[in-house]
C-alpha cells in the first residue's frame, strides 16, 4: 500500500500499526512504501522511525508535490504485484485490505475499489457541502466509467496495469485516472465508511477542483482515441465481502 503524507504525524504510526496487524491477522505479507512531500512537522523522520520495525520503504520528496505523482512514485517503488492507495488519517479502514485482497484474488480482478456510495458503504463526520461536492465529483465521472465512487482515494490494483500506462493527474482523482487509461477488464466495488479526519487538515481546496474539471476534460479525450473495450463491473455487499475472505481461507 502506498501512503502519501504531508504533515500527518499525528495518525501515522496508528495507521502503520493497524495496517500490519490486519495483515499478520490474515498471513499477508503486505509492504508499505511511505511518500513524504517534506512535512514540516516531522512526518518523514517518524517515517524512517516506523520502517526500522516494519516492512516500509519510504521515500523523501524535496516539497509539497501533490498525491498524484506521490502516488505515481510509491507505485514505481513497490514490490508486490497488487498495489494500492490508503490515507494516512485513518479515513479509510485498514482493517477492510484483507477483504478487498481477497475480492482481488477470489474474483481475479484487476482493480478493487473501496466505495461509499454503494449498499453497505457511507460517510461519517462530513458537513454537507463536502459531501455535496464528493457527490457532484462522482456523478461528473459517470460519463467515464459505471464505478459509483470513481473518485475514492482508497483502492488495490494490479501492479503492472498501475505501471503501464502515463499518469498526468496531480491532485487526487488517480483512481479516476487508472480506470480509464488503464483500461481494466473487471472492476469491483466494494463498501466501506468513509471517517472524516479527527486530526490535521482537509486537502481539498478550489485548485483542486478546477484541476479535476480539466482531468475530465483530457480522460474524455483519451476514451474518444482508443478502441471500444469490452469490461466488467461488479459491485459487492458486505455479506460478500465475509464470503471472500472465507473462500481465500481454504
Amino acid at each position: 500500500m502506498v501512503v502519501p503524507t504531508y504533515n500527518e504525524r499525528d495518525r501515522l504510526a496508528d495507521l502503520v500499526t493497524t495496517i500490519f496487524a490486519a495483515y499478520a491477522a490474515q498471513g499477508i505479507a503486505g509492504e508499505l512504501v511511505i511518500v513524504d512531500d517534506n512535512s514540516p512537522d516531522g512526518t518523514g523522520a517518524l517515517a524512517d522511525e516506523l520502517a526500522a520495525r516494519y516492512r516500509i520503504t519510504v521515500l523523501h520528496r524535496a516539497g509539497k508535490l501533490g498525491l498524484g505523482t506521490a502516488v505515481v512514485e510509491g507505485f514505481a517503488a513497490a514490490t508486490a504485484p497488487i498495489v494500492g492507495v490508503i490515507d494516512a488519517d485513518l479515513s479509510h479502514p485498514p482493517d477492510l485490505l484483507p477483504r478487498m485482497l481477497a475480492v482481488m484474488q477470489s474474483q481475479s480482478a484487476d482493480f478493487v475499489i473501496g466505495s461509499r456510495y454503494i449498499e453497505g458503504g457511507g460517510t461519517r463526520n462530513w458537513g454537507r457541502g463536502r459531501l455535496w461536492m464528493s457527490r457532484v465529483a462522482c456523478l461528473m465521472a459517470r460519463r467515464l466509467t459505471p464505478v459509483r465512487d470513481a473518485t475514492s482515494g482508497f483502492f488495490l490494483v494490479r501492479r503492472d496495469l498501475a505501471r503501464a500506462v502515463r499518469i498526468s493527474a496531480g491532485g487526487f482523482k488517480i483512481c479516476l485516472e487508472l480506470l480509464v487509461r488503464a483500461r481494466p477488464a473487471l472492476v469491483v466495488e466494494v463498501p466501506y465508511v468513509f471517517v472524516g479526519r479527527a486530526a490535521g487538515e482537509s486537502k481539498m481546496n478550489l485548485k483542486e477542483a478546477m484541476g479535476y474539471l480539466e482531468q475530465l476534460r483530457e480522460l474524455r479525450t483519451f476514451i474518444a482515441t482508443q478502441p471500444k473495450l469490452a469490461q466488467t463491473y461488479r459491485r459487492l455487499t458486505p455479506a460478500d465481502l465475509e464470503r471472500a475472505l472465507s473462500f481465500n481461507r481454504r
